[in-house]
């Protein structure tokens, strides 16, 4: 699949992206977690991840929950078929700057909308378009530097720490920038998470359209400096590079 296995990049490669990759990892995984609690406040399946999703279908079916597990199926399938549109729009094997993620993200942020309308009338039609949405934001960033980056949820995230960190206590050296960046994306999903379900209990569903309008902006803009060309020449102004090095001391030569 083109969005399961870490993509080879060499390190001059990680050296002038990193920069660029962690904000933006950092506000989609802040996004991820605000429209999962404010999706939680409504149904009590989480449409950002499908392991909850799939563990509370059962727990419906079995109590005799019908209408329940089948909301729980539909986030499920809405879920994939966002991942699968990812791939028609984007159709990259690695992360790669390009328009199409503009694309993606204004396509996005147009479900979020609809889906915020949706949920002002108390539909449960809302709960797929909210996962089509987090699905196809999940798939559109894969893998970077032998990191799978996911930004709508932390298991794998936080199962690289665990690693990381065992490898850490065995005295092997682990690569600083990436466990920062896990830390970071870490944080802003529970930032998020957090910042939703004040927002859903101030205002209600209609919370949901501050992360739909942030991401359709975002893209609209991200589509149109690549369609100009002036992503290279903000990646060409960047003259330094980051810290690359291990954790928790950094080599003098990575810097």
């Amino acid at each position: 699949m083109p969005y399961s296995h870490p993509q080879p990049i060499d390190r001059q490669g990680a050296l002038t992206k990193i920069r660029h990759m962690m904000p933006g990892a950092a506000a989609l995984a802040m996004a991820a977690g605000y429209i999962n609690s404010v999706s939680l406040g409504f149904f009590h399946s989480p449409v950002s991840h499908m392991t909850g999703a799939v563990s509370r279908m059962g727990l419906d079916a079995v109590a005799g929950r019908m209408s329940d597990a089948l909301a729980s199926v539909s986030i499920l399938v809405g879920f994939v078929l966002g991942a699968a549109l990812c791939g028609v729009i984007v159709g990259a094997w690695k992360l790669l700057p390009s328009r199409t993620y503009g694309i993606a993200m204004i396509v996005e942020g147009l479900l979020l909308c609809a889906a915020c309308a949706m949920l002002m009338f108390k539909t449960r039609w809302a709960l797929p378009v909210i996962a089509l949405a987090c699905g196809l934001q999940n798939a559109m960033t894969s893998s970077y530097c032998g990191l799978i980056v996911r930004t709508t949820h932390i298991t794998g995230l936080v199962t690289d720490i665990g690693v990381m960190l065992g490898h850490w206590l065995r005295h092997r050296q682990i690569q600083g920038w990436k466990m920062r960046f896990l830390f970071i994306v870490l944080f802003s999903f529970s930032a998020g998470g957090v910042l939703g379900a004040v927002a859903d209990l101030t205002y209600g569903p209609i919370s949901l359209v501050l992360p739909a309008v942030g991401i359709l902006i975002t893209g609209i803009i991200y589509w149109a400096m690549h369609h100009y060309g002036l992503v290279e020449a903000v990646q060409d102004a960047s003259p330094q590079t980051p810290v690359t090095g291990t954790f928790p001391n950094f080599n003098k030569d990575d810097k």
